[in-house]
């Protein structure tokens, strides 16, 4: 299905939008009220058709292609990651999707991206109806919307977001086990193999700058120099480093244990705002 059809299609089925008024992009041109009323739309996940998980998958890129065009073209900061996102979805993830020797659970690997990629667009949705996402997204666009912050700061929140709280919970919520962890370690690794490509599209777009927030979060470059400002953070934030990634795989396996599931959301919550505080230490360290 084309873009085009698909904002056709999903106009048709959801009707008028409910979005909320949108205000101007304070770094940016302001999206019209049509084009807010798209987002709306296409950030509906309940709107989402296919006969399975590989084509909801599909048509959920689709979508998010299309909003991140248009953050795009108005340099809305709404975009920073969502920029990164795209660039990942169809250099890396979806070739792998769509190849069916790739996973040993095929199945199993839709539905974990698929499920990482929808927590991603509710809060989308979130923001531009009721304007209430969850805290880790609202911390986010809140970031966005203040032009004090850097662009490339406001796109590491966005990473922090989609990593440390959703992935965890998309583990959890994909009914993972010990069987899967090849699947999901090739799922994550391919985040890190576009690198490269994230950083310069958003760089491009965005002014952004962001290579030495990048290369701290992926491979924990200038960590001691956070450490020396006395934050209390582990090397568990570097998410490209295979502690990490195991760790996030193990959180969301407990998760699946509701007696575990309390604890397990607070040090969530913790490796979220520790890293949510070291990446302000760093952008101000190299005023970025």
């Amino acid at each position: 299905m084309s873009l085009a059809a698909l904002t056709i299609s999903a106009a048709a089925a959801v009707g008028p939008a409910a979005a909320v008024a949108e205000p101007p992009a304070p770094c940016g041109s302001a999206l019209s009220a049509a084009e807010a009323s798209e987002i709306a739309q296409l950030s509906d996940t309940t709107t989402l058709g296919g006969a399975d998980t590989l084509e909801r998958l599909q048509e959920a890129v689709e979508r998010n292609h299309r909003i991140t065009e248009l953050y795009e073209q108005h340099g809305d900061r709404r975009g920073t990651f969502a920029s990164g996102l795209d660039t990942v979805e169809y250099a890396a993830v979806m070739p792998l999707q769509r190849d069916p020797g790739s996973f040993a659970d095929a199945e199993y690997a839709h539905r974990l991206s698929y499920d990482l990629l929808r927590r991603y667009l509710d809060n989308v949705h979130a923001e531009f109806t009721t304007g209430a996402p969850e805290p880790h997204w609202a911390n986010y666009f809140a970031l966005a919307a203040d032009c004090a912050v850097s662009p490339g700061r406001v796109a590491l929140a966005g990473y922090n977001a989609h990593l440390i709280v959703d992935l965890t919970r998309a583990v959890a919520a994909s009914g993972s086990t010990a069987a899967d962890t090849g699947d999901y370690f090739k799922i994550v690794a391919s985040i890190g193999q576009t690198g490269d490509q994230i950083t310069e599209r958003t760089d491009r777009t965005y002014n952004a700058h962001m290579g030495p927030l990048w290369h701290f979060y992926f491979f924990g470059e200038g960590l001691d120099r956070v450490l020396g400002q006395g934050v209390a953070t582990r090397p568990l934030l570097v998410t490209a480093d295979l502690a990490a990634n195991t760790t996030i795989f193990a959180n969301g396996l407990a998760l699946e244990n509701p007696a575990l599931t309390p604890a397990v959301e607070a040090d969530i919550d913790l490796e979220h705002r520790t890293a949510e505080q070291a990446f302000d230490i760093l952008a101000r360290l190299d005023g970025i």
